[in-house]
């Protein structure tokens, strides 16, 4: 159905190719998993199957690439719209009509289907997405979630015969996303559609995959294989991989289920840690000093116990905050205190986002009050308020402006009134391999979110906010972005997560609190929330129950 011939990419102005030496073909009716780190070039190749390279994004395509035996080179992306259905890491670039039921029409209005099958399409797909209930909001008032599952939609009621896929399910609450997973599977496997699929969060979708095409490095030769064979040598891959590597597990599981089938032997071993995790209190025995606090802070009681008032970096009280016909906040009372990492959780429409623009000044109270270093957020002047709070978008685009990484770096320096050079430093570790003449919109959606981060980060703010901040991040730029946040909360600096990645925010929250329709549902320690939550637990955490493990790192530790 998708046939790669030894293609290569090359933009203009690009030292090398992006991509080179692509040969793989996806035969109809299978799921293939296209893998690899941040910035090799994923995006280029899916972007090749529905003709948007080269003749949207400029280059050249040497190779050939063909769809349903059509040409992509001769074949503008308009004549293959009726084979090839296309959703990128932006949904917003994706709308073209103003509510959710315009959007899914669309593209079926776009091909001339009869109004009585575009009726019957729209009204399966809004059962099939969960999207009943939004069907007649305007697209500007859905969370970054819900937006990602119109997106889908307006792609499945065409009904095409290949899927493009570039993050799916990144911006999806774990329900979601397994929702929209398993229909997924269901085109796959009951109307043998093709799709195409990029992701980094492997451990949602490789259970899913027939087979699996590895980017290793930018400019390398891709690997195929099964997911099996591509894990066992690829440099990047979930939890359920690393602990199957840390326990010599043979084959790898892929999956929870089959992690669980062998970990016995490692739960045995773990029982007789003197850091075991099986009850709410550690069991005695020296813990080494980094962990102690780690320790004490994750198993605290549920409401955790108020810091002295001058520790308190923000103060929520009473807030609520309606938008338009929607009350997107209820009744909120929160505290944040100097050092805390807090993970911000709860399904797509919870009210996360709005949150967080609470914090920042971008919205305004309805009722209630939020206090910030002492200031009113909505009432203080941007450049005073920098000084204090910083948030880091869902989209980085939002706050990138210049024609280069070195403009929009020595931008932030003057802004913040920080030391020429300190924003690019603060760039190299997070992308170490971003040169100062290139443009952001040439940078995927990892390496913008990084270079956002860098920016917000030069004023130092007391207080950090980050919306879906491992969007786009392979595994490697992840534990760089865990690495980075850990220092800053060991300064003192708060830091809120708004996050659907368990993952991450086991390996980084002290406490979570936990949203659901506006209200705050859950307010604790990160192992008392997680460990009862079958959407909000990780991985490590559901292959060794009942002991409470929450990542990789804290198992390979105790077996020390």
């Amino acid at each position: 159905m998708i046939r790669f011939e030894d293609v290569s990419v090359t933009y203009e102005g690009a030292a090398g190719p992006t991509v080179t030496g692509v040969d793989f073909e996806v035969p109809e009716g299978e799921l293939v998993l296209l893998a690899g780190p941040s910035g090799v070039g994923k995006s280029t190749v899916l972007g090749a199957v529905s003709g948007l390279v080269p003749h949207f994004t400029g280059g050249t395509l040497r190779g050939r690439v063909t769809v349903a035996g059509r040409d992509t080179r001769t074949h503008q992306p308009r004549e293959l719209a009726d084979v090839v259905g296309t959703v990128g890491q932006d949904p917003l670039a994706h709308f073209v009509t103003d509510t959710v039921e315009d959007e899914l029409a669309y593209g079926m209005e776009s091909l001339g289907l009869a109004p009585a099958v575009m009726r019957r399409r729209v009204e399966e797909t809004l059962d099939l997405l969960g999207l009943a209930a939004l069907r007649g909001r305007p697209i500007a008032t859905l969370s970054g979630g819900q937006r990602q599952r119109v997106a889908i939609g307006s792609v499945l009621t065409p009904h095409p015969q290949v899927l493009v896929l570039d993050e799916p399910t990144s911006a999806l609450d774990p329900a979601a996303a397994e929702e929209v997973l398993a229909v997924l599977q269901r085109l796959v496997h009951d109307l043998g559609t093709t799709i195409l699929m990029a992701e980094h969060r492997l451990e949602r979708v490789i259970q899913y995959a027939d087979r699996m095409v590895l980017l290793p490095s930018p400019g390398a030769t891709p690997l195929t294989g099964t997911p099996s064979e591509i894990m066992a040598v690829s440099p990047v891959y979930p939890p359920v991989i690393a602990l199957g590597r840390l326990a010599d597990w043979t084959p790898l599981p892929l999956t929870i289920r089959d992690a669980r089938r062998q970990a016995a032997p490692l739960r045995a071993r773990l029982a007789d840690s003197p850091s075991r995790r099986d009850s709410p209190t550690p069991a005695s025995g020296p813990i080494p000093a980094p962990q102690q606090h780690r320790f004490r802070s994750r198993f605290r009681r549920t409401t955790p116990t108020p810091a002295p008032d001058h520790q308190h970096l923000a103060r929520i009280h009473a807030l609520s905050l309606r938008r338009d016909t929607t009350q997107a906040l209820r009744h909120i009372d929160l505290t944040i205190s100097k050092g805390e990492t807090i993970a911000l959780m709860g399904r797509n429409g919870a009210g996360k986002s709005t949150l967080l623009n609470t914090l920042v000044g971008l919205l305004a109270p309805t009722t209630g009050t939020v206090t910030v270093g002492g200031l009113t957020p909505h009432r203080t002047p941007p450049p005073t308020l920098i000084r204090q709070v910083g948030l880091v978008p869902q989209d980085p685009r939002d706050l990138l402006y210049a024609d280069t990484v070195a403009a929009e770096c020595a931008a932030a320096d003057k802004d913040a009134g920080a030391t020429e050079g300190t924003c690019r430093a603060l760039v190299s570790e997070l992308l170490p391999d971003i040169t100062d003449d290139t443009h952001p919109r040439d940078l995927s959606e990892g390496q913008r979110l990084a270079l956002a981060l860098a920016v917000v980060l030069t004023a130092r703010p007391p207080l950090l906010l980050l919306d879906e901040p491992t969007r786009g991040l392979d595994y490697a730029a992840k534990a760089r972005l865990v690495s980075v946040l850990r220092s800053l909360a060991a300064e003192g600096h708060a830091i809120v997560l708004a996050t659907h990645d368990v993952e991450l925010a086991a390996e980084l929250a002290h406490r979570v609190v936990l949203l659901a329709e506006g209200e705050v549902i859950a307010d604790g320690p990160m192992a008392e929330i997680v460990v009862s939550s079958p959407s909000f637990a990780p991985q490590v955490t559901k292959i060794l129950a009942p002991q409470h493990w929450l990542t990789v790192s804290e198992v390979r530790e105790a077996l020390r």
